[in-house]
């Protein structure tokens, strides 16, 4: 699987994105393949000052696409305000929403690749506990990142950012398993199956309300404002999934909120 990644960007230049790409590279085939048996590469592509054809991709070669833009208002980006009806998956990097939460765009960058390598086509849902009570089941987001999304670690000098293991997505904690890739421990224990970080949070959807839900942890007022700025950009996987009904298309979602 090949990433497009293309930068629309004015305050980056390609020679600033190629070593980062490097560096998630070595990220996605030394760190998250061993775990997830799951592979792709970032590729950089597009040409410098030509707007992308929404019905030919001329800037595309891969199988998805990443877009590095200043704003989340971006008018010539596939998928944000038009139909893409090439089912292709893309994820965005916004220079502004990075500056507004405090954390470097390579991060970003990270996540979003991290993300669409393991959700390609679809929106998958994992059966697990509700947060809050775990009594009551839930269908928790197949998010690599969002659940440790404070986290980062360097590889190459470049700040990349954590993900979950499979096994955190058990109903039952597994011994001698991890369930992140850093394991950071908090008062002496780990990261919990479908637990959460401080500074992130958890979406699931609860068939009880019918509706997409936000969850993080007590009194984290850092998790809060990430996600409320999130909404407010209409970033991410997260808001196209609460403003979004059963199979519809994730471009259609978009263009609903935006339009």
């Amino acid at each position: 699987m090949i990433i497009s990644t293309i930068n629309r960007s004015t305050r980056l230049n390609d020679e600033d994105i190629l070593p980062v790409i490097r560096a998630i590279n070595r990220q996605i085939q030394e760190d998250f393949y061993p775990y997830w048996s799951l592979n792709a590469s970032l590729r950089l592509e597009g040409k410098i000052g030509k707007k992308i054809n929404k019905n030919s991709l001329a800037d595309m070669r891969g199988d998805a696409v990443l877009y590095l833009a200043d704003e989340a208002d971006i008018k010539d980006a596939l998928g944000y305000h038009e139909a893409n009806f090439r089912g292709i998956p893309y994820g965005f990097v916004f220079m502004d929403v990075c500056d507004s939460l405090g954390e470097t765009w390579t991060v970003t960058l990270s996540h979003e690749a991290l993300e669409l390598i393991g959700d390609m086509q679809g929106n998958l849902l994992v059966q697990g506990p509700h947060p809050e009570d775990p009594q009551k089941e839930v269908f928790h987001w197949f998010e690599m990142c969002d659940a440790v999304q404070s986290q980062t670690y360097q590889i190459d000098g470049v700040e990349v950012s954590n993900f979950v293991l499979p096994a955190y997505f058990t109903l039952s904690e597994e011994e001698g398993s991890r369930n992140d890739f850093l394991a950071k421990k908090t008062k002496g224990k780990g990261l919990a199956s479908f637990g959460i970080s401080a500074g992130s949070y958890i979406g699931f959807y609860n068939p009880e309300s019918g509706k997409h839900e936000t969850c993080w942890g007590a009194d984290d007022a850092e998790a809060k404002e990430r996600s409320a700025l999130k909404a407010k950009a209409k970033s991410g996987r997260g808001f196209i999934r609460s403003h979004v009904k059963g199979n519809a298309v994730k471009e259609l979602g978009h263009k609903r909120v935006t339009t």
